[in-house]
């Protein structure tokens, strides 16, 4: 079995492959440090599973996500990631992944989205298939921040979360004049006028602490 890390962090890898291999017996790794690296790396071989970290250097887990899924379709990505909002997770399913789950979830639990994902099936945690559940009883009734593209609604996060447009930039490895591009967007689609505003909507949406 050939299983692809994309994750920037060592550790996380590095535990990953211990965790697998505890069930999977003999398995060969591939690792990617960044979406750049995961996106070459699925072009160019063949995997039998992808883990992929949601929020990466430059192209982030979603764009990936995409790319990775019109280019080779049949191969499972499982999205995985520090954050516990299961907007993110709605995305990732909508856009092909075979399931979502937080980095800190319980070895069981890691091993079986790994399973499920392996056979052609899908894991989905009982709170995100409940919002999923609610999503399709009411189609009209998705709030406006779905209106952002997933890059827009990572950096309303970040800027929501404090992190300055030149802070934001850096750490997703963009322009500032790019970051700054997708903040002006961010303001327009959510009616908005401001960081201080972008923070107490996130707030008030439940789409961070």
């Amino acid at each position: 079995m050939k299983v692809l890390l994309a994750d920037d962090h060592i550790v996380v890898r590095e535990g990953l492959k211990h965790i697998i291999e505890s069930q999977h017996g003999e398995v060969t790794f591939g690792d990617a440090r960044d979406g750049t690296e995961a996106l070459n790396r699925i072009w160019n071989e063949d995997w039998d599973l992808v883990l992929l970290d949601i929020h990466m250097p430059g192209r982030d887990g979603i764009e990936v996500l995409r790319e990775a899924k019109k280019a080779k379709p049949r191969t499972p990505v499982l999205i995985i990631s520090g954050s516990s909002h299961e907007e993110y997770a709605v995305r990732a399913l909508r856009d092909g992944a075979a399931g979502y789950i937080e980095k800190n979830a319980p070895e069981s639990e890691f091993l079986q989205a790994v399973s499920e994902a392996l056979a052609g099936r899908c894991y989905v945690t009982p709170a995100v298939a409940q919002k999923l559940a609610r999503e399709v009883a009411s189609p009209k009734d998705k709030p406006v921040h779905e209106t952002l593209s997933d890059r827009e609604y990572q950096v309303m996060k970040m800027l929501a979360s404090g992190k300055t447009v030149k802070e934001v930039a850096a750490e997703l490895s963009l322009s500032v004049k790019t970051v700054s591009t997708y903040r002006t967007r961010i303001l327009e689609k959510l009616n908005l006028t401001s960081n201080v505003d972008i923070a107490r909507f996130a707030i008030k949406a439940g789409l961070v602490g």
